[in-house]
């Protein structure tokens, strides 16, 4: 298969899902074993899994033999390799902290895309893409009492905690020194 229409099916695939700053270079003269790098950005561990399932089913459909893949497990940086073409498919924090665009970028391929009105390209706006890392930060951590982390989550309330919150101050019975609260 021609490696121009190879990257209009990858990129077709990833359009369909609707991946976010999809960018093509020409690696030709950096390597021999693959002629075109694609990366794009997926916002969700899913996306990311259905953008590569996508690229592999066009890759497919178009009569190339079946890529192979790589990193579906953990879904923040999955490889798809179909051939002549390499695509990376990862989240924003991933792809901000590899920057494969400096490795790479040397030659940026030009596609237009949607009928003319957008261009895939290897020089993106840097405000655009650090404004998508930023997005894309986890909820901070907390610690427990055995050292591991765990997500911050919202508190939940019981019902005899609501209860006893709705009370006022001065009608709770009030504790005796030294006493825990606990009861025997």
């Amino acid at each position: 298969m021609d490696i121009r229409k190879l990257q209009r099916v990858i990129v077709d695939g990833l359009e369909d899902v609707k991946a976010q700053n999809i960018q093509v270079f020409n690696t030709e003269h950096l390597s021999p074993l693959f002629e075109r790098v694609i990366v794009a950005s997926g916002t969700s561990n899913r996306q990311t899994r259905s953008l590569a399932a996508s690229v592999r089913d066009a890759v497919k459909s178009a009569g190339a033999p079946s890529p192979r893949t790589e990193g579906e497990d953990n879904g923040e940086w999955i490889i798809v390799d179909c051939g002549a073409a390499v695509v990376h498919v990862m989240q924003p924090a991933i792809r901000a902290y590899y920057h494969l665009e400096e490795l790479w970028g040397d030659k940026p391929v030009r596609m237009k895309i949607d009928g003319g009105q957008r261009r895939v390209s290897a020089a993106p706006a840097r405000e655009d893409f650090h404004a998508q890392v930023r997005r894309a930060k986890p909820a901070p951590a907390r610690r427990t009492r055995s050292g591991g982390e765990k997500p911050a989550a919202k508190k939940k309330t019981t019902p005899k905690a609501a209860k006893k919150a709705a009370r006022p101050a001065a009608s709770r019975r009030p504790r005796a020194a030294g006493s825990s609260g606990a009861r025997r």
